[in-house]
Protein backbone atom coordinates (compact mmCIF):
# COMPACT_ATOMS: atom_id res chain seq x y z
CA UNK A 1 0.00 0.00 0.00
CA UNK A 2 1.32 3.25 -1.08
CA UNK A 3 -0.14 6.98 0.60
CA UNK A 4 0.77 10.20 1.71
CA UNK A 5 -0.84 12.19 4.25
CA UNK A 6 -2.71 14.22 1.66
CA UNK A 7 -1.68 17.56 3.82
CA UNK A 8 0.47 20.35 3.86
CA UNK A 9 -0.27 21.48 7.54
CA UNK A 10 2.54 21.86 9.89
CA UNK A 11 3.59 20.53 12.89
CA UNK A 12 4.86 21.10 16.06
CA UNK A 13 9.00 19.28 16.54
CA UNK A 14 11.81 20.32 18.52
CA UNK A 15 14.48 21.38 16.65
CA UNK A 16 18.64 21.22 16.84
CA UNK A 17 20.40 23.76 14.90
CA UNK A 18 23.55 24.33 16.86
CA UNK A 19 25.32 22.15 19.32
CA UNK A 20 25.26 22.11 23.00
CA UNK A 21 23.13 20.98 26.57
CA UNK A 22 19.62 20.51 25.20
CA UNK A 23 18.37 22.91 27.41
CA UNK A 24 20.57 25.77 25.19
CA UNK A 25 19.93 24.52 21.45
CA UNK A 26 16.54 22.61 21.54
CA UNK A 27 13.87 25.01 19.81
CA UNK A 28 10.62 24.24 18.93
CA UNK A 29 9.62 24.93 15.16
CA UNK A 30 6.81 24.28 12.86
CA UNK A 31 7.81 21.33 10.08
CA UNK A 32 5.79 20.07 7.30
CA UNK A 33 4.05 16.58 8.19
CA UNK A 34 7.13 14.04 6.35
CA UNK A 35 6.07 12.15 3.12
CA UNK A 36 7.39 8.74 3.29
CA UNK A 37 10.12 7.73 0.50
CA UNK A 38 10.89 4.29 -0.43
CA UNK A 39 10.43 1.81 2.16
CA UNK A 40 9.07 4.41 5.13
CA UNK A 41 6.10 5.00 7.05
CA UNK A 42 5.21 8.02 8.55
CA UNK A 43 3.27 8.26 11.87
CA UNK A 44 2.26 10.13 13.95
CA UNK A 45 3.92 10.07 17.59
CA UNK A 46 1.92 8.41 20.47
CA UNK A 47 5.05 8.21 22.79
CA UNK A 48 9.09 9.29 22.56
CA UNK A 49 11.19 7.57 25.08
CA UNK A 50 13.97 9.61 26.03
CA UNK A 51 17.18 8.00 25.71
CA UNK A 52 21.07 9.17 26.89
CA UNK A 53 22.02 9.33 23.02
CA UNK A 54 19.56 11.49 22.51
CA UNK A 55 21.47 14.29 24.44
CA UNK A 56 24.66 12.52 22.52
CA UNK A 57 23.51 13.90 19.56
CA UNK A 58 22.34 17.77 20.84
CA UNK A 59 26.44 17.67 21.76
CA UNK A 60 27.81 16.12 18.73
CA UNK A 61 29.09 13.37 20.77
CA UNK A 62 27.37 10.66 19.19
CA UNK A 63 28.92 8.14 17.22
CA UNK A 64 25.59 9.18 14.87
CA UNK A 65 25.88 12.63 13.91
CA UNK A 66 22.69 13.79 11.89
CA UNK A 67 23.23 16.81 9.64
CA UNK A 68 21.84 19.99 11.34
CA UNK A 69 19.46 20.89 11.92
CA UNK A 70 17.62 17.40 13.29
CA UNK A 71 14.79 16.82 15.80
CA UNK A 72 16.09 13.93 17.97
CA UNK A 73 13.67 11.30 19.65
CA UNK A 74 14.69 7.65 18.43
CA UNK A 75 12.34 5.66 20.76
CA UNK A 76 8.73 5.99 19.98
CA UNK A 77 5.33 4.14 20.00
CA UNK A 78 3.04 5.92 16.64
CA UNK A 79 0.14 5.20 14.63
CA UNK A 80 0.96 5.03 11.10
CA UNK A 81 -0.01 7.56 8.72
CA UNK A 82 1.19 7.29 5.63
CA UNK A 83 3.00 4.53 3.64
CA UNK A 84 6.20 4.74 1.02
CA UNK A 85 6.68 2.70 -2.27
CA UNK A 86 7.53 -0.33 -1.19
CA UNK A 87 6.92 -0.54 2.42
CA UNK A 88 5.39 -4.44 2.99
CA UNK A 89 6.07 -4.47 7.44
CA UNK A 90 3.35 -1.64 7.91
CA UNK A 91 0.20 -0.27 7.14
CA UNK A 92 -1.85 2.92 7.82
CA UNK A 93 -3.46 2.55 11.12
CA UNK A 94 -0.89 0.47 12.48
CA UNK A 95 0.22 1.02 16.21
CA UNK A 96 4.43 0.18 16.09
CA UNK A 97 6.93 0.97 18.04
CA UNK A 98 10.74 1.10 16.97
CA UNK A 99 13.32 3.86 15.95
CA UNK A 100 12.95 7.14 13.56
CA UNK A 101 14.76 7.82 10.82
CA UNK A 102 16.79 11.24 11.40
CA UNK A 103 16.40 13.66 11.35
CA UNK A 104 13.16 12.93 11.47
CA UNK A 105 13.42 12.13 14.77
CA UNK A 106 10.36 12.10 17.79
CA UNK A 107 10.45 14.79 19.71
CA UNK A 108 7.45 16.29 17.41
CA UNK A 109 3.71 15.58 16.75
CA UNK A 110 4.94 13.50 13.28
CA UNK A 111 8.53 11.41 12.42
CA UNK A 112 9.31 8.76 10.11
CA UNK A 113 10.82 5.59 9.63
CA UNK A 114 12.50 3.43 7.57
CA UNK A 115 10.01 -0.05 7.86
CA UNK A 116 12.97 -2.21 8.77
CA UNK A 117 12.64 -0.73 12.21
CA UNK A 118 9.26 -0.68 12.41
CA UNK A 119 7.87 -3.50 15.06
CA UNK A 120 3.48 -3.68 16.18
CA UNK A 121 3.52 -2.87 19.50
CA UNK A 122 1.83 -5.06 22.23
CA UNK A 123 -1.17 -4.28 23.03
CA UNK A 124 -0.70 -4.98 26.70
CA UNK A 125 1.56 -1.98 27.19
CA UNK A 126 0.28 1.50 27.09
CA UNK A 127 1.71 3.66 24.70
CA UNK A 128 4.85 5.09 27.33
CA UNK A 129 5.48 1.66 28.15
CA UNK A 130 5.66 0.44 24.11
CA UNK A 131 7.75 3.24 23.45
CA UNK A 132 10.54 2.06 25.74
CA UNK A 133 10.78 -2.00 24.41
CA UNK A 134 12.84 -1.54 22.05
CA UNK A 135 16.75 0.20 22.67
CA UNK A 136 16.62 -0.42 26.61
CA UNK A 137 15.21 -4.06 26.50
CA UNK A 138 16.48 -5.28 23.14
CA UNK A 139 20.00 -4.45 24.02
CA UNK A 140 19.07 -6.19 27.39
CA UNK A 141 18.38 -9.45 26.03
CA UNK A 142 20.91 -9.85 23.10
CA UNK A 143 23.46 -9.45 26.17
CA UNK A 144 22.36 -11.23 28.55
CA UNK A 145 21.05 -14.14 26.56
CA UNK A 146 22.78 -14.41 23.03
CA UNK A 147 25.99 -13.49 24.31
CA UNK A 148 26.25 -14.12 27.97
CA UNK A 149 23.85 -16.84 27.89
CA UNK A 150 22.44 -16.10 31.59
CA UNK A 151 20.92 -19.77 32.90
CA UNK A 152 18.57 -19.85 35.92
CA UNK A 153 20.16 -19.51 39.61
CA UNK A 154 23.23 -17.36 38.03
CA UNK A 155 23.75 -13.97 39.84
CA UNK A 156 23.75 -10.85 37.46
CA UNK A 157 25.46 -8.03 38.60
CA UNK A 158 23.77 -4.99 36.76
CA UNK A 159 25.42 -1.53 37.05
CA UNK A 160 23.81 1.82 36.35
CA UNK A 161 20.85 -0.55 37.29
CA UNK A 162 18.02 2.59 37.37
CA UNK A 163 18.87 3.49 33.68
CA UNK A 164 17.09 2.65 30.54
CA UNK A 165 19.16 -0.01 29.88
CA UNK A 166 19.85 -1.23 33.37
CA UNK A 167 16.30 -1.29 34.13
CA UNK A 168 15.88 -3.70 31.66
CA UNK A 169 18.75 -5.82 32.37
CA UNK A 170 16.78 -6.09 35.47
CA UNK A 171 13.77 -7.52 34.59
CA UNK A 172 15.08 -9.59 32.11
CA UNK A 173 17.52 -11.21 34.14
CA UNK A 174 15.12 -12.10 36.94
CA UNK A 175 12.55 -13.32 34.13
CA UNK A 176 15.44 -15.70 33.37
CA UNK A 177 15.59 -16.91 36.51
CA UNK A 178 18.75 -15.59 37.95
CA UNK A 179 19.63 -13.61 41.40
CA UNK A 180 19.98 -9.66 40.55
CA UNK A 181 21.95 -7.06 42.25
CA UNK A 182 21.98 -3.49 41.13
CA UNK A 183 23.99 -1.00 41.87
CA UNK A 184 22.90 3.00 41.60
CA UNK A 185 23.90 5.97 42.99
CA UNK A 186 21.39 7.43 45.72
CA UNK A 187 18.61 6.43 47.59
CA UNK A 188 15.78 7.52 45.30
CA UNK A 189 17.26 5.07 42.54
CA UNK A 190 18.01 2.14 45.34
CA UNK A 191 14.23 2.71 45.76
CA UNK A 192 13.52 2.23 42.15
CA UNK A 193 16.05 -0.38 41.58
CA UNK A 194 13.93 -2.58 44.34
CA UNK A 195 10.44 -2.08 42.50
CA UNK A 196 11.99 -3.39 38.86
CA UNK A 197 12.47 -6.44 41.16
CA UNK A 198 16.53 -6.37 41.94
CA UNK A 199 16.95 -9.11 44.93
CA UNK A 200 19.39 -6.86 46.59
CA UNK A 201 20.79 -2.82 45.80
CA UNK A 202 24.10 -1.30 46.90
CA UNK A 203 24.23 2.68 46.72
CA UNK A 204 27.88 2.95 45.30
CA UNK A 205 28.11 6.62 47.17
CA UNK A 206 28.23 4.98 50.87
CA UNK A 207 28.83 0.42 49.76
CA UNK A 208 31.20 -0.37 48.13
CA UNK A 209 29.98 -3.30 45.07
CA UNK A 210 32.81 -5.34 45.23
CA UNK A 211 33.01 -6.09 48.57
CA UNK A 212 28.43 -6.49 48.70
CA UNK A 213 28.85 -8.89 45.85
CA UNK A 214 31.49 -11.05 47.75
CA UNK A 215 29.58 -11.55 50.74
CA UNK A 216 26.29 -12.28 48.78
CA UNK A 217 27.98 -14.89 46.74
CA UNK A 218 29.81 -16.01 49.49
CA UNK A 219 33.04 -15.32 47.54
CA UNK A 220 32.37 -16.57 44.56
CA UNK A 221 31.20 -13.38 42.53
CA UNK A 222 29.03 -12.50 39.75
CA UNK A 223 28.82 -14.79 37.20
CA UNK A 224 27.39 -11.99 34.51
CA UNK A 225 28.64 -8.21 35.06
CA UNK A 226 25.85 -5.75 32.95
CA UNK A 227 28.21 -2.97 32.63
CA UNK A 228 27.28 0.64 30.99
CA UNK A 229 29.29 2.99 33.06
CA UNK A 230 33.04 1.47 31.96
CA UNK A 231 36.13 3.17 33.56
CA UNK A 232 36.23 2.24 36.92
CA UNK A 233 33.22 0.99 37.25
CA UNK A 234 34.32 -1.95 34.55
CA UNK A 235 37.92 -2.31 36.46
CA UNK A 236 36.63 -2.93 40.20
CA UNK A 237 34.24 -5.10 38.62
CA UNK A 238 36.94 -7.53 37.59
CA UNK A 239 37.45 -8.22 41.09
CA UNK A 240 34.22 -9.08 41.88
CA UNK A 241 33.38 -11.45 38.71
CA UNK A 242 32.98 -15.31 39.16
CA UNK A 243 34.92 -18.01 37.56
CA UNK A 244 34.01 -18.27 33.99
CA UNK A 245 32.23 -15.36 34.32
CA UNK A 246 30.92 -13.13 31.31
CA UNK A 247 31.10 -9.27 31.93
CA UNK A 248 29.59 -7.59 29.16
CA UNK A 249 30.30 -4.10 28.25
CA UNK A 250 27.60 -2.38 27.01
CA UNK A 251 28.38 1.48 27.23
CA UNK A 252 30.76 4.25 28.84
CA UNK A 253 28.22 6.29 30.31
CA UNK A 254 30.98 7.48 33.17
CA UNK A 255 32.82 9.59 30.39
CA UNK A 256 36.46 6.64 30.11
CA UNK A 257 36.76 4.58 27.64
CA UNK A 258 38.51 1.46 30.08
CA UNK A 259 41.51 -0.83 29.07
CA UNK A 260 41.11 -4.71 29.52
CA UNK A 261 43.93 -6.48 31.15
CA UNK A 262 43.68 -9.73 29.06
CA UNK A 263 46.33 -11.18 31.27
CA UNK A 264 44.01 -10.91 33.97
CA UNK A 265 40.96 -12.57 32.36
CA UNK A 266 42.86 -15.54 31.56
CA UNK A 267 44.07 -16.01 35.31
CA UNK A 268 40.27 -15.71 36.51
CA UNK A 269 38.84 -17.67 33.59
CA UNK A 270 36.24 -14.46 32.41
CA UNK A 271 35.06 -13.46 29.48
CA UNK A 272 34.81 -10.35 27.88
CA UNK A 273 31.93 -9.48 25.63
CA UNK A 274 30.92 -6.23 23.82
CA UNK A 275 27.62 -5.50 22.73
CA UNK A 276 26.31 -3.00 20.25
CA UNK A 277 22.67 -3.75 19.73
CA UNK A 278 22.43 -1.56 17.08
CA UNK A 279 24.42 -3.43 14.49
CA UNK A 280 21.99 -6.61 14.68
CA UNK A 281 19.22 -4.10 12.74
CA UNK A 282 21.24 -4.50 9.77
CA UNK A 283 23.84 -7.71 10.30
CA UNK A 284 20.94 -9.74 11.34
CA UNK A 285 17.49 -7.77 11.10
CA UNK A 286 16.20 -11.63 11.62
CA UNK A 287 17.61 -11.68 15.11
CA UNK A 288 15.80 -8.00 16.01
CA UNK A 289 12.80 -9.53 15.03
CA UNK A 290 12.64 -12.81 16.92
CA UNK A 291 13.95 -10.80 19.82
CA UNK A 292 11.00 -8.34 19.45
CA UNK A 293 8.62 -11.71 19.48
CA UNK A 294 10.13 -12.70 22.49
CA UNK A 295 10.10 -9.19 24.26
CA UNK A 296 6.15 -9.30 23.17
CA UNK A 297 5.47 -12.59 25.09
CA UNK A 298 7.01 -11.80 28.19
CA UNK A 299 5.59 -8.05 28.07
CA UNK A 300 1.88 -10.29 27.88
CA UNK A 301 3.12 -12.43 30.35
CA UNK A 302 3.64 -9.91 32.66
CA UNK A 303 7.03 -10.82 33.21
CA UNK A 304 8.65 -7.55 32.34
CA UNK A 305 6.79 -4.11 32.76
CA UNK A 306 8.71 -1.03 31.38
CA UNK A 307 8.56 0.83 34.37
CA UNK A 308 7.80 4.96 33.16
CA UNK A 309 8.75 7.17 35.96
CA UNK A 310 7.97 10.25 34.12
CA UNK A 311 5.13 11.61 31.67
CA UNK A 312 5.81 15.08 29.99
CA UNK A 313 4.03 16.79 27.07
CA UNK A 314 5.77 18.00 23.90
CA UNK A 315 6.57 21.50 25.83
CA UNK A 316 8.68 19.50 28.13
CA UNK A 317 11.09 18.03 25.99
CA UNK A 318 14.59 20.41 26.65
CA UNK A 319 13.34 20.37 30.42
CA UNK A 320 13.70 16.37 30.74
CA UNK A 321 16.43 15.90 28.07
CA UNK A 322 18.25 18.38 30.45
CA UNK A 323 17.28 16.45 33.45
CA UNK A 324 18.58 13.11 31.58
CA UNK A 325 21.79 15.08 30.73
CA UNK A 326 22.32 16.18 34.19
CA UNK A 327 21.85 12.70 35.70
CA UNK A 328 18.67 13.57 37.59
CA UNK A 329 16.22 11.40 36.34
CA UNK A 330 15.26 8.15 37.70
CA UNK A 331 13.80 5.14 35.30
CA UNK A 332 12.30 5.90 31.65
CA UNK A 333 11.17 9.57 30.91
CA UNK A 334 8.45 9.51 28.37
CA UNK A 335 6.58 12.39 25.97
CA UNK A 336 3.51 11.56 25.75
CA UNK A 337 1.07 13.00 22.92
CA UNK A 338 -1.51 15.55 24.19
CA UNK A 339 -4.67 13.88 25.04
CA UNK A 340 -3.17 10.84 25.70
Amino acid sequence: MSATTGTSAAAKAWSVPRLGEPRDVLELTAQDVPVPGEGQVAVRVRAAAANFPDVLMCRGEYQVRPELPFTPGREICADVVSVGPGTTRATVGDRILGLTTLPTGGFGEFALMDQQLVHQAPASLTDAQASCLFIGYQTGWFGLHRLARIQSGETLLVHAAAGGVGSAAIQLGKAAGARVIGVVGGAAKADYARQLGADLVVDRRSEDFVEVVKDATDGRGADVVFDPVGGDVYQRSTKCIAFEGRILVVGFAGGEIQSAKLNHALVKNYAILGIHWGLYNSKNPQAVDDCHEELCRLADAGAIDPFVSEQFSIDGVPAALQRLADGETVGRVVMVADGD
